[in-house]
């Protein structure tokens, strides 16, 4: 256990200190805002104000969390030891910035709250983010400082316990069209094949016909192979399944249809079963609430994970509606143009509503990479994508973090731009489970 004095109090302070000493570091915490409690405390103890009591272990704050409301913040990042920092403090302190307030402001996602750009679809865009703009974006910077915290306060205190974290790994599959080519419906089949036809794409046509007749697998239909490689490695994947109406940015198999219904069954007897809100839900809390029922009557159980299809979150509204509709677990927290840790973070962590400056029951689980990002984003090769999943591993691994990817079933089909890529899923799952 280790006592924190701080000047002030606030839902912060308390928030931040339990992040990064209890959540990630295994510490037991007490926050006391007494000087004489603190002074005559005789165990490990550690100051966060503006300037030291006495001479204890201190580290010397910056106004950020002792603030509310949200400005903009004058952030520049230096270089300490080896590693991005910002919130340089002067005064002499276990480390010349407010770990605490850098942690904060990335987490919460502070810049996300700010006036920004949007991108095509109305998404915060990574190049405004302060992680990609100083190149850290890859690197779970949150707990890399929070590992070298730990060694300071080792130094000091070396009989200090803290509770040992093990590195973990979720894998998780959006299925936003479980099949190409079948239970679509004869207007939408008819319409498909009329394009095809249309652009002169025979041997797709061919194939269609042959699928929606029952002579050919379909080759977005690759749960048995996933059921089967997951089984191999040991590990229980989460789904996330899009059950919204036909839309422009929304086009599974139709919802009524049983064969879906029936997958969406047999799936939650071998994984996790969460819901894949349609793009306009994020917009339309009607929508929502219709699609979590939807998804809820088919597994008849309550709907407690969620992750936004196209990754389409708006702070804090998004997760504000998530949380009216009783969704505990969100998976939303990565981007789609770049690979990485979205709020340099690789820890489920809570929620922190800036607008209201609390903490809420919501729990964020950030994912590092994406099968979409390699392939469309950085049209990697196999070989690059293998790589961009050793570095996003050995990242995880050495903060004794939480490993989450986002893949698609459709990706695994090993047909046109997928040809290939049906190993490259094998190959994660045997990396991220060594």
């Amino acid at each position: 256990m280790i006592l924190i004095y701080t000047h002030k109090i606030t839902n912060r302070v308390k928030y931040t200190l339990d992040l990064v000493l209890s959540n990630i570091l295994g510490l037991k915490v007490i926050i006391t805002d007494d000087k004489d409690q603190f002074r005559l405390y005789e165990g490990p103890k550690m100051s966060y104000c503006f300037r030291p009591l006495d001479d204890e272990v201190h580290l010397t704050s910056v106004d950020f969390l002792f603030q509310t409301g949200i400005e903009e913040q004058e952030l520049k990042v230096i270089e300490v030891d080896g590693l991005p920092a910002f919130f340089k403090t002067k005064e002499t302190s276990l480390f010349p910035f407010d770990l605490f307030a850098l942690s904060f402001y990335l987490v919460s996602r502070y810049e996300e709250y700010l006036p920004h750009i949007r991108d095509l679809y109305d998404r915060f865009d990574p190049k405004e983010s302060i992680a990609v703009k100083n190149r850290f974006i890859k690197r779970p910077l949150v707990n890399l400082w929070a590992k070298r915290l730990k060694g300071k306060l080792l130094l000091v205190y070396p009989d200090l316990k803290f509770d040992k974290r093990s590195y973990h790994f979720i894998p998780t599959l959006d299925v936003d069209n479980a099949y190409a080519y079948r239970q679509k419906g004869i207007v939408r089949t008819l319409g498909a094949a009329a394009k095809l036809g249309m652009k002169f794409q025979f041997k797709k046509l061919a194939q269609q016909q042959k699928v929606v007749f029952g002579l050919k697998h379909d080759p977005y239909d690759t749960f048995d192979h996933l059921n089967h490689v997951h089984e191999q490695f040991n590990v229980r994947p989460i789904y996330f399944f899009l059950v919204a109406d036909y839309g422009l940015n929304d086009k599974n198999v139709p919802f009524e249809s049983r064969k879906f219904q029936y997958l969406i069954k047999s799936t939650a007897d071998v994984a996790d079963i969460g819901i894949h809100p349609g793009f306009i839900s994020n917009q339309n809390v009607d929508k929502l609430e219709k699609e979590i029922k939807r998804l809820a009557g088919v597994l008849k159980r309550d709907v407690t994970k969620s992750r936004q299809h196209f990754l389409k979150l708006t702070l804090p509204d998004t997760y504000r509606n998530l949380i009216h509709f009783d969704i505990q677990e969100d998976y939303s927290m990565g981007y789609a143009a770049t690979i990485g840790f979205r709020a340099s973070i690789c820890v489920p962590h809570l929620f922190y509503d800036l607008d209201l400056e609390t903490a809420t029951e919501l729990k964020v689980f950030p994912f590092a990479i994406m099968d979409a990002s390699l392939k469309f984003y950085y049209d990697y090769t196999l070989e690059e994508a293998k790589e961009a999943i050793d570095e996003m591993v050995n990242e995880v691994k050495a903060v004794d973090g939480t490993f989450i990817s986002l893949w698609h079933n459709e990706s695994l089909s090993d047909e046109d731009i997928w040809v290939g890529w049906k190993a490259i899923y094998s190959y994660l799952l045997e990396t991220a489970t060594k």
